[in-house]
């Protein structure tokens, strides 16, 4: 579990949540340039951010798939390089074509060492208290987001973007990679493994027929919609004239987005233990979706009120959506059905990215009306969360008949 924790705060705090703080200096460098036009480079960055989740997603599957016939050591190792290479190629590029190339480098990387391979690791050792165990895992994705800025930020100032990224890839090369290659193991590995081995649960092909699976894949597209455009573009909102936040100030709300998401998943993963997951997750949705509503209206001063519901709310549908792939259809394919769920939500994020991006654009570089439509995206979610509650009574209801229980 510490090793999966490991990987979630380099992985994924070096590809998704720790590069907001290197958008702006990116993006300056790049249009003082001449590599890309002042009016297009809200959507430069987008299409960057949206590469790395589109890609995250479609190698998830790919990772699931591997899973099942390799070790996942061999499989994590293999994302470790495509990271390390991700992040020196983005350091020394120079055209947009090259940076979009590195960020397909890091996106296929988490395939292979993100979030989807770390669940099948954590869920292979564990039964009772699975939901604490993701939850303290899943938590090494919001460390990443808060540590990460925290350490950009002064390199950047100090030595520039490039060699930040590039001194940023040596807790890939020197931590990461020896500790999956001395740490990680399966319970095919001991003496516990034939036993381990039995996994319960329904094929991907039978999980893609139930409606309750549909159900929980469009609330994971309409919950990374809001999560997605939060964590990459909301620093770069608070940057604009509107709002009128410094750069500094800035990349400490986004470190304190991920950093009050941590409590999110940890309360999460305990609370679905012993209230139910898919209950905990419908009141993540809700709370992700009260929280937006303070985008109406958002100024310096009430950055916060949105921050930290929304951050409550992140964190806990983070990890119930990875939890429930497996509660609701079981282990033994959970890497492919979790691949499946993470290239649906990564689809959802990138059209977030991009809709936030295009009219950010058309709004000379505003963010207002851009946000609304995570306000839209979150009720969106909140809706396809009690479709799963509904869908799961009744599931439950059919399994208690199907076992003569007049209940």
């Amino acid at each position: 579990m510490a090793v999966a924790a490991l990987s979630l705060i380099v992985s994924n705090g070096l590809s998704i949540g720790g590069l907001p703080p290197f958008y702006k200096p990116l993006r300056e460098d790049f249009v003082a340039s001449g590599a890309i036009a002042a009016a297009h480079a809200e959507t430069f960055i987008a299409n960057s951010a949206n590469i790395t989740f589109l890609l995250s997603g479609v190698f998830s599957l790919v990772g699931g798939w591997l899973a099942l016939r390799f070790p996942l050591k061999a499989v994590m190792t293999a994302g470790c390089i495509l990271l390390g290479s991700g992040l020196i190629l983005h350091s020394a590029g120079e055209s947009v074509a090259l940076i979009y190339a590195a960020r397909a480098l890091m996106g296929s990387s988490l395939g292979f060492i993100g979030v989807a391979p770390c669940v099948v690791l954590v869920s292979r050792w564990f039964d009772k208290g699975r939901g604490t165990a993701l939850g303290i895992t899943l938590v090494g994705t919001s460390l990443g987001g808060a540590l990460i800025p925290l350490i950009a930020s002064p390199l950047i100032e100090n030595f520039g973007w490039r060699k930040a990224m590039l001194a940023l890839s040596l807790l890939v090369w020197l931590v990461l990679l020896p500790a999956v290659l001395l740490l990680v193991r399966e319970p095919s590995e001991n003496t516990a493994g034939a036993e381990a081995l039995q996994l319960d649960g329904i094929s991907w092909p039978a999980a893609l027929r139930k409606p309750i699976f549909w159900a929980l894949a469009a609330c994971s597209a309409l919950v990374f919609y809001p999560i997605f455009a939060t964590s990459q573009q909301f620093i770069l909102y608070l940057q604009t004239p509107k709002i009128g936040v410094s750069a500094e100030t800035a990349a400490f709300a986004q470190s304190a987005l991920f950093a009050i998401s941590i409590g999110g998943k940890f309360l999460a993963g305990f609370a679905s233990d012993r209230f139910g997951s898919v209950r905990v997750m419908t009141f993540c949705a809700f709370l992700l979706f009260a929280a937006s509503l303070v985008l109406f209206d958002l100024s310096a001063a009430t950055a916060l009120y949105f921050l930290l519901p929304f951050a409550l709310g992140y964190g806990g549908t983070f990890v119930l959506i990875q939890r429930l792939a497996s509660d609701l259809f079981g282990r033994a394919d959970a890497g492919r059905i979790l691949g499946t769920i993470t290239l649906i939500e990564v689809i959802g994020a990138a059209i977030g990215g991009k809709i936030t991006g295009y009219l950010a654009d058309l709004h000379g570089g505003d963010y207002t009306v851009a946000f609304y439509g995570v306000t839209v995206a979150a009720a969106g979610a909140f809706i396809a969360a009690l479709a799963v509650i509904i869908l799961y009574k009744k599931q439950e209801m059919g399994a208690a008949k199907a076992n003569g229980d007049p209940e």
